[in-house]
C-alpha cells in the first residue's frame, strides 16, 4: 500500500508543480532540440489528444473512471508493480483534474515532433497504462 500512495502523491505533485510553473513562466516556445522537441504552452479543453466531449460527459466520465481505477488499485495494492502502474494513472488523472479547476482547461506543454502536446500528468498516465499492460501480457504468456 505504501507504493500506491507514494506513487499517487509523486505523480500528482510532479504534474501540479510543473503545470503551475509552465502557466506562470512559459510565455513563448523554448526549443530543446530544434523544432523536434520543445516546451510550448497550450490549453486543452478536451481529454486525451484534444478529443472534445460535452462538459456533462466529462463531469460524469472522469469521476466514474477514477473511482473504478481506485477500486482496481485497492484490490491489487499488494503487488508493487501493479500499485506503481495504478498510482501513476491515478496521480496523473488527479493532476489533470486539478489543473482543469481554474479555467476548464488542461495545460499541455511538452512538444515532441508531430505528436500532440502533452504534460507530465499525461506521461504518468501513459507509463502507468504501459506497466499494467506489460504485467498483464507477462501473466497471460507466462514469461
Amino acid at each position: 500500500m505504501p507504493v500506491l500512495f507514494a506513487t499517487v502523491a509523486l505523480a500528482f505533485s510532479a504534474s501540479f508543480f510543473s503545470t503551475h510553473l509552465i502557466d506562470r513562466f512559459l510565455t513563448e516556445r523554448i526549443s530543446l532540440i530544434g523544432s523536434l522537441v520543445g516546451l510550448e504552452r497550450t490549453l486543452n479543453a478536451g481529454i486525451a489528444f484534444g478529443i472534445d466531449l460535452p462538459v456533462v460527459v466529462l463531469l460524469i466520465f472522469i469521476p466514474v473512471v477514477l473511482i473504478l481505477l481506485s477500486l482496481f488499485a485497492w484490490k491489487s495494492r499488494r503487488n508493487r508493480m501493479m500499485a506503481l502502474g495504478f498510482g501513476l494513472i491515478i496521480g496523473g488523472a488527479l493532476g489533470n483534474i486539478v489543473d482543469r479547476f481554474d479555467d476548464g482547461h488542461v495545460t499541455d506543454f511538452i512538444q515532441i515532433g508531430w505528436w500532440p502536446l502533452f504534460n507530465i500528468a499525461d506521461s504518468c498516465i501513459s507509463i502507468g497504462v504501459i506497466i499494467l499492460l506489460l504485467l498483464e501480457l507477462k501473466k497471460s504468456t507466462k514469461f
